[in-house]
Protein backbone atom coordinates (compact mmCIF):
# COMPACT_ATOMS: atom_id res chain seq x y z
CA UNK A 1 0.00 0.00 0.00
CA UNK A 2 0.93 3.33 -0.51
CA UNK A 3 1.30 5.77 1.79
CA UNK A 4 0.25 9.36 1.91
CA UNK A 5 4.39 10.98 1.46
CA UNK A 6 4.40 8.22 -1.48
CA UNK A 7 6.61 6.09 0.05
CA UNK A 8 5.58 2.05 0.36
CA UNK A 9 6.77 -0.40 3.12
CA UNK A 10 8.40 -3.77 2.16
CA UNK A 11 9.35 -7.01 4.95
CA UNK A 12 12.43 -8.70 4.73
CA UNK A 13 11.62 -12.69 4.66
CA UNK A 14 13.71 -14.78 6.41
CA UNK A 15 13.60 -18.62 6.24
CA UNK A 16 9.58 -17.56 6.03
CA UNK A 17 9.42 -15.06 8.77
CA UNK A 18 8.75 -11.49 8.90
CA UNK A 19 12.01 -9.71 9.81
CA UNK A 20 13.34 -6.17 9.20
CA UNK A 21 10.96 -3.26 7.44
CA UNK A 22 12.41 -1.05 5.12
CA UNK A 23 10.29 1.71 3.13
CA UNK A 24 10.73 3.41 -0.22
CA UNK A 25 9.32 5.32 -3.33
CA UNK A 26 10.34 1.95 -5.50
CA UNK A 27 11.15 -1.35 -4.39
CA UNK A 28 14.51 -1.26 -5.36
CA UNK A 29 15.24 1.29 -3.07
CA UNK A 30 13.75 -0.47 0.04
CA UNK A 31 16.31 -3.58 -1.57
CA UNK A 32 19.62 -0.92 -1.58
CA UNK A 33 18.60 0.16 2.29
CA UNK A 34 18.72 -3.95 2.97
CA UNK A 35 21.71 -4.50 0.64
CA UNK A 36 23.54 -1.75 2.92
CA UNK A 37 22.88 -3.52 6.73
CA UNK A 38 23.54 -7.30 5.87
CA UNK A 39 25.65 -9.33 7.18
CA UNK A 40 29.35 -10.32 6.80
CA UNK A 41 29.89 -8.21 4.34
CA UNK A 42 32.56 -6.22 5.96
CA UNK A 43 35.57 -7.72 4.74
CA UNK A 44 35.08 -6.79 0.98
CA UNK A 45 36.64 -3.96 -0.63
CA UNK A 46 35.68 -4.07 -3.92
CA UNK A 47 32.23 -4.62 -5.51
CA UNK A 48 33.13 -7.37 -7.84
CA UNK A 49 34.50 -9.12 -4.59
CA UNK A 50 31.39 -8.66 -2.97
CA UNK A 51 29.29 -9.39 -5.95
CA UNK A 52 30.55 -12.81 -6.09
CA UNK A 53 29.09 -13.69 -2.69
CA UNK A 54 25.78 -12.16 -3.01
CA UNK A 55 22.81 -12.64 -1.16
CA UNK A 56 19.49 -13.43 -2.08
CA UNK A 57 16.62 -10.57 -0.54
CA UNK A 58 13.15 -11.08 -0.28
CA UNK A 59 10.79 -7.91 0.46
CA UNK A 60 7.27 -8.67 0.89
CA UNK A 61 5.44 -5.78 0.01
CA UNK A 62 3.32 -4.51 2.62
CA UNK A 63 -0.81 -4.40 1.74
CA UNK A 64 -0.03 -6.65 -1.45
CA UNK A 65 0.61 -10.26 -2.14
CA UNK A 66 4.39 -9.54 -4.21
CA UNK A 67 7.35 -10.39 -2.60
CA UNK A 68 10.49 -8.80 -4.79
CA UNK A 69 13.42 -11.49 -5.07
CA UNK A 70 16.89 -9.76 -5.71
CA UNK A 71 19.85 -10.64 -5.55
CA UNK A 72 22.05 -8.25 -2.99
CA UNK A 73 26.37 -7.35 -2.06
CA UNK A 74 27.40 -4.93 0.15
CA UNK A 75 31.41 -3.63 0.41
CA UNK A 76 33.38 -1.34 2.57
CA UNK A 77 34.49 1.99 0.41
CA UNK A 78 36.61 4.66 1.29
CA UNK A 79 34.41 7.75 2.25
CA UNK A 80 33.96 10.26 -0.92
CA UNK A 81 35.98 13.73 -0.18
CA UNK A 82 33.19 16.06 0.15
CA UNK A 83 31.61 14.01 2.99
CA UNK A 84 29.15 16.17 5.23
CA UNK A 85 30.03 18.25 7.96
CA UNK A 86 28.97 15.43 10.82
CA UNK A 87 31.13 12.48 8.85
CA UNK A 88 34.34 14.72 8.67
CA UNK A 89 33.48 15.45 12.81
CA UNK A 90 33.30 12.22 13.52
CA UNK A 91 36.33 10.96 11.06
CA UNK A 92 34.37 8.42 9.54
CA UNK A 93 36.61 7.22 6.84
CA UNK A 94 34.49 4.36 5.43
CA UNK A 95 30.91 3.94 4.14
CA UNK A 96 28.92 0.77 3.55
CA UNK A 97 27.74 0.86 -0.11
CA UNK A 98 25.38 -1.59 -1.23
CA UNK A 99 24.03 -2.62 -4.73
CA UNK A 100 21.02 -4.90 -5.89
CA UNK A 101 19.92 -6.83 -8.84
CA UNK A 102 16.53 -7.97 -9.40
CA UNK A 103 15.27 -11.40 -10.17
CA UNK A 104 11.64 -11.30 -10.13
CA UNK A 105 8.56 -10.66 -8.70
CA UNK A 106 6.36 -14.09 -6.64
CA UNK A 107 3.04 -13.73 -5.00
CA UNK A 108 2.37 -15.23 -2.17
CA UNK A 109 -1.19 -17.33 -2.14
CA UNK A 110 -3.54 -16.91 0.37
Amino acid sequence: MVREDGKRNFVMLENGEKTKQFTGRMPRQAALKAARRLEGYDSYESEDEAKADATEIRLLERGTDRVHVYDAWAWRDTAPNDKPGWMQQNEVSTVTRGNVSKQGIEHIEK
